[in-house]
Order: structure tokens, then C-alpha cells, then sequence
């Protein structure tokens, strides 16, 4: 050590105690000089023992400090060396320009003057993004670095374990799923009890065959019924091969000559149980509601995933759910205050028909009824009956426009939607805010979008349109109902323009109620007059149609001209006289609307699933009848991405 560094030989309060004590010896001196001299010779003794004292303690401190240092020093290098993680030192072109030997394992020499590039491709951009902790993988490792970026240093901790039980966490997670047979009721009402339990007994075993083949806990909790347990890690299995489940028992049911078929509604999440099964339910009532033969799988996030849907939703046989809806509703409507009627914006003859039919709901239990109707919002598919209905005045007293529909619409009044249940697709959304009591009628299958906290829901994806329903739900109103021959022809006419003059969707239903409205003075003379179309019209369809090209040998796809817009009714009009030509199974029609926004109409004979592909572009609809609104966007990209979707749905289809 340095002399200019060294301590002084004795300490401070030792100086102070002899000076004191120098001080006292004169004293003794003056006194007495025989006792002076010998305190003096023992003052000198002792001032000699505590020098040598003072000196020996500081070169054992020394030499303690020097040992300490030493050993800090080695233990300091080679804890750098041998730690238990990666540590990198990096040039501003984040290029390695140290390592510690840990390191090494994942470079055949060394990683010294390699990018880290080397180590992860995203590495170097997550550190310009100023990250302080980045995830990366590794040959075979996970690791987690923490960037300290101003020193240009990085630590590398092992977290393959942490990694893998975070994967065995997430794989392991709880899912439930609630497994239905659509039309179990329909189809063994009329069965003897042994040909019941025969197709009890298969059905049983296919899906026992099927839940234990993947490891899932399956129990049957009624007739048409099961409640599936299993992990996440199940699910992603059966999502991998689509839920062929849903194909093995409709061939199973073909075998019996009897269509039956599975709806599975799956609930999952890092949630309570209780909450995945509400989840679990959730999805089941928008399977059913989509016209069942299909899964729907909704996690904690509200996101929905659907698989399967490739049939086309059978007919029910019974009329008890139409009479127990019609009641319900009777009694709403006797409950409330007024009925506000509405059904989607740009209406077409369904729309209208269906109000037209709830209206005469609401006068047969003596309540006030009125039908929101925006004059500016009229397509030319429906203007005729628009100006028969303003010739009938007793009738047209009762359409209202949307600011008038607020002004009168309370907490006690009935909000009926038809002919859709989307909030933002409805005539006036505003009015869905204003009161408690809602009730949704519609025919088309149910998407994500729905209204909140409906009171009273009648879906039925198997009818040809909302007319037909609310025709069913008329003939159980009061007696003293009595249509009108124009208010009947307006429903008869939604019934035709939906199944294209009975030809698609058609069941026996729709034949009864066409047979009832015919007999309450329904005119298809005037449902005629109401279908006619412009010349006009009819040219600028034939425009559309002479511009289609057949895409994958059996696909028509016509596309209008940029800065020409359709009405959605006529590139409809086009999309199903497409279809009627030799060879082609779908047809889709894209222009530009009159809103800015890109119209698709979509269409075809049920073995292309349109409205799988119109829900992969914000649209809906039927398996054979669907369409979307695209905002922000041109006919060109709008085709590029049908083309896109087509493409991976045709490789969905080849990969199953």
C-alpha cells in the first residue's frame, strides 16, 4: 500500500489520552520528580506497546483485505464464466463481440463477430423496439433476455421448463361441450320403441367409439343429449380433423334412412366452470340457430370458431314450437304499451310482408302497432307494394319513420324485429336502447352479431322466410283476426320471393302457409304485378351477367363496372340467373353500392357452403343464399379476396 495511504501509526482518541497524560506528568514532575520519572518511564512503555499493537492490526487488516480482495476477484471470474446463463456482449451493428462460455454450446467455435441475427431473426427488431424482455426459441431451448440496451448487453435465461409447463397448463385447461341431436324428436315420433332404442344404440356407440378414441369423458344426460369433458389440447385435435364426428353420424343416419344430425356447442377459457358451461350453451344455442349440423366453439374473449354446416337444415314436423312463440308473443304484445315493428334496412318483400303480419298481431289483441319504414330507404324490388300500401290508408296510417318510431317508443312498449338479427343491420338501431322488451323473428342463421337481451327469440333456419313464420304465428292469434287481401298478397309475395316462386328452401310448411294466406284473399295476380320489373332493370342485369367468368370450372363470378353501382336486389336477381346455367354450382356478383360500400350477393345449389364464405367477409346468410358489405375497400381487392377465401375453402374441403 502506498505511504501517502497509509493510517496514521495510533488512533485520534490515543493521541488525546497521552497528551492528556503528558499533561498530568509534568504536573507529577513539578510535585514530585521521583514519582515523575518513574510514570514517565511507564508512560513510555505503554505509548511503545500501543505503536507496535496499532501496527500489527493494521497489517493483519491489510493483509485480510488483500486475501478478500483476491478472492472476490477470482470468485467474480469465474462466476462470469460459469454462470448458468447466457450472457452477450454486442457492437452497435449487434454484432457479438463477447460471450461467456455457457454460450458456446449453441456455436460450433464461437459465436464471437456473428450477428444475433444468428441466434433469432427477431431478436434485433424487438431490441430497436426498445423491449426490455424478449422471448425467443432457440435449438430446442426457450429463452427469456433481458435487454440492457444502453450497455449493449444481453442476458439469456434457460425458461424451457417454465415454457413447457405453461404449454401443459394451457394444453390441460378444462373444455365443455354439449353435444345435441337436431331433429332426435322429428324423426322418432313415429318410430316403434325398437327401432328407438336400435338407433339410440348406434348413435351411442359412435360417439362413444369417437369420444375414447380422443380421450374425452362423454355421458349421455338425455335422449337427445350428451355433456363432453375434456382438455384443450383435445380440442385442438378435433379442430385438425374438422369434427369429423358431425360426418360419421350422417352417414350413420343414411344407413337408417333416418337424417339425423349432431349440433356441438364447446366452451373454453381460462374461466370458472360454471362460466364455461354458460360458454358451453352459448355456443350450442348459435349452432341450433344456425340450422344445427355444425360446431360452434366460443372462448373467454367472446370469439366464436364454426365448423362443419354442410347441410342444409331440415324441416320440422311439428307445429308446437310455432303455437308456443305465438302465445308468448300474444301475451307481450298484450303487455306493452305499443308495438314498434321494424325489420332491415333497404327492405325487401320479406321484410316488409313479415311486419306487415305482426301488425295484424298486434290489432287482433287491441294494441297499437306501427311499422318504422324510411321513404329514403326503398330499394325498386319493393316500391310497387309501397304505393299499394299508401293507397290502403288503414293500412299506411301505420308506417312511421324512424325519428317518429323514437319519439313514441317508451319502456313499456315491444320492439319486434323481422327478417334479421343483427343490431346494426335494423332500421333504426337507436330504438333498440329504448325499451326492455325485444323480440327477434327471423329465418336466416344466426351469426356472432346479435341482439342484446332479447325477450322473445323465434328462429327457424329451416324456413323458407320470415313471412312463412309470422304467417304460422298468425293462424294462432284470436279469431277476430281478419287480414286484409293486400296485407295477406304482401305476405304470400315474401314467401315467393324468398323461395324463388316455391322452387328453393320449399317445404311442406311453406305450402301451408301459402294454402292459408291464398284463403284469407292473398292475390298472385298482384303478387305478379308486385314482381315486375323494369326494362331498365332487367337491361342493367344482363350487363352483370354478360361480364361473369367461371372460376374453378363450376363457380360464376361477375364483377360490375368500377364507379357503377347496384341496388343489392338486382346484383341478387343476377347472382341467382347465374346459377341457372349449365355447369355452374355458385355464383357470386360484386359492384359498388349506392352507400360507398362493396356489395356481394352470393348464391348456390348447396354443395358450395356460401355462407361460410360470406362470414369470412363480415356476411351471413343461408348455405345456399348469403351475402356481405365491404367498406374501405375496391371491386378489385374485393375480388382478390373472394378468390383468396374460395381458395382456402376448396383446400379445406381437399385436405378433409
Amino acid at each position: 500500500m502506498p505511504d501517502g495511504k497509509k493510517n496514521p501509526m495510533l488512533s485520534s482518541h490515543l493521541w488525546i489520552i497521552y497528551l492528556l497524560s503528558i499533561v498530568l506528568l509534568v504536573v507529577i514532575w513539578y510535585f514530585q520528580w521521583v514519582l515523575g520519572l518513574i510514570m514517565t518511564l511507564l508512560l513510555g512503555a505503554s505509548f511503545f506497546y500501543s505503536i507496535r499493537t496499532e501496527r500489527t492490526l493494521q497489517d493483519e487488516a491489510e493483509q485480510y483485505i488483500s486475501t478478500l480482495s483476491y478472492r472476490i476477484k477470482r470468485v467474480g471470474e469465474e462466476a462470469l464464466l460459469e454462470m448458468p446463463f447466457g450472457i452477450i456482449l454486442y457492437n452497435e451493428d449487434y454484432t457479438i463481440e463477447w460471450a461467456n462460455p455457457y454460450m458456446n454450446q449453441f456455436a460450433d467455435d464461437s459465436l464471437v463477430g456473428s450477428s444475433l441475427q444468428q441466434l433469432s431473426e427477431d431478436l434485433i427488431p424487438m431490441i430497436k423496439e426498445n423491449k426490455d424482455s424478449i422471448w425467443f426459441h432457440l435449438e430446442g431451448y426457450e429463452f427469456q433476455t433481458t435487454v440492457k440496451k444502453q450497455e449493449r448487453l444481453l442476458y439469456l435465461f434457460d425458461r424451457t421448463k417454465q415454457a413447457e409447463l405453461q404449454q401443459l397448463y394451457h394444453d390441460d385447461q378444462t373444455v365443455l361441450a354439449f353435444i345435441f341431436l337436431d331433429n332426435y324428436e322429428e324423426i322418432t315420433q313415429n318410430m316403434d320403441d325398437t327401432s328407438k332404442s336400435q338407433l339410440n344404440s348406434r348413435v351411442t356407440e359412435v360417439l362413444n367409439k369417437w369420444s375414447t378414441s380422443y380421450g374425452l369423458y362423454l355421458k349421455r344426460t338425455s335422449q337427445e343429449r350428451f355433456l363432453a369433458v375434456g382438455t384443450k389440447d383435445i380440442l385442438q385435435k378435433l379442430e385438425k380433423v374438422k369434427f369429423d364426428i358431425l360426418d360419421a353420424v350422417r352417414e350413420l343416419s343414411g344407413e337408417q334412412n333416418n337424417p339425423v344430425t349432431l349440433s356441438i356447442g364447446v366452451g373454453q377459457g381460462d374461466v370458472d366452470l360454471p362460466t364455461l358451461g354458460e360458454l358451453a350453451q352459448s355456443s350450442l344455442d348459435l349452432a341450433l340457430g344456425r340450422g344445427g349440423d355444425q360446431v360452434a366453439i366460443k372462448d373467454d374473449s367472446g370469439k366464436v370458431r364454426f365448423y362443419g354446416g354442410k347441410t342444409n337444415p331440415m324441416e320440422k314436423r311439428t307445429r308446437v314450437r310455432a303455437r308456443v312463440i305465438s302465445h308468448a308473443l300474444k301475451e307481450l304484445v298484450r303487455a306493452s304499451d305499443n308495438v314498434i315493428i321494424m325489420g332491415h334496412k333497404s327492405p325487401d318483400m320479406d321484410s316488409l310482408g313479415a311486419a306487415i303480419g305482426i301488425l295484424n298481431i298486434a290489432k287482433a289483441n287491441d294494441v297499437e302497432g306501427y311499422i318504422v319504414f324510411d321513404p329514403d330507404d326503398v330499394d325498386t324490388g319493393v316500391y310497387r307494394l309501397v304505393d299499394a300500401i299508401k293507397e290502403e290508408e288503414s293500412v299506411w296510417q301505420h308506417f312511421i319513420e324512424p325519428g317518429e318510431a323514437e319519439s313514441i317508443t317508451g319502456n313499456r312498449s315491444l320492439v319486434v324485429v323481422v327478417d334479421t338479427h343483427k343490431p346494426s343491420m335494423v332500421a333504426s338501431e337507436s330504438l333498440l336502447h329504448q325499451t326492455e322488451y325485444k323480440v327477434v323473428i327471423d329465418h336466416h342463421r344466426r351469426g356472432e352479431e346479435f341482439i342484446d337481451n332479447p325477450t322473445l327469440v323465434y328462429m327457424e333456419p329451416y324456413a323458407s322466410s320470415t313471412a312463412e313464420l309470422v304467417t304460422e304465428l298468425l293462424e294462432y292469434q284470436p279469431k277476430k283476426l281478419k287480414l286484409k287481401m293486400l296485407e295477406a298478397t304482401a305476405l304470400l309475395a315474401g314467401i315467393i320471393v324468398d323461395t324463388k316462386s316455391f322452387t328453393l328452401r320449399t317445404g311442406s310448411r311453406t305450402f301451408d302457409a301459402a294454402s292459408y294466406l291464398r284463403a284469407k284473399g292473398a292475390d298472385t295476380v298482384l303478387v305478379q304485378q308486385f314482381l315486375k320489373e323494369d326494362l331498365d332493370l332487367y337491361i342493367e342485369r344482363s350487363k352483370l351477367i354478360e361480364r361473369a367468368d367461371v372460376y374453378r370450372d363450376h363457380i360464376a363470378i361477375s364483377k360490375a363496372d368500377e364507379g357503377t353501382a347496384y341496388g343489392p336486389v338486382l346484383i341478387a336477381q343476377a347472382a341467382d340467373t347465374l346459377l341457372t346455367m349449365s355447369g355452374i354450382n355458385a355464383s357470386f356478383v360484386i359492384s359498388e353500392r349506392k352507400d360507398g360500400r362493396i356489395g356481394i350477393s352470393a348464391r348456390s345449389l348447396g354443395e358450395v357452403n356460401v355462407q361460410v364464405i360470406m362470414e369470412k367477409m363480415n356476411g351471413g346468410g343461408h348455405l345456399t343464399n348469403a351475402a356481405t358489405q365491404i367498406e374501405d375497400t375496391t371491386i378489385d381487392d374485393a375480388e382478390k379476396l373472394l378468390k383468396d377465401i374460395l381458395e382456402e375453402y376448396y383446400e379445406g374441403r381437399e385436405a378433409e
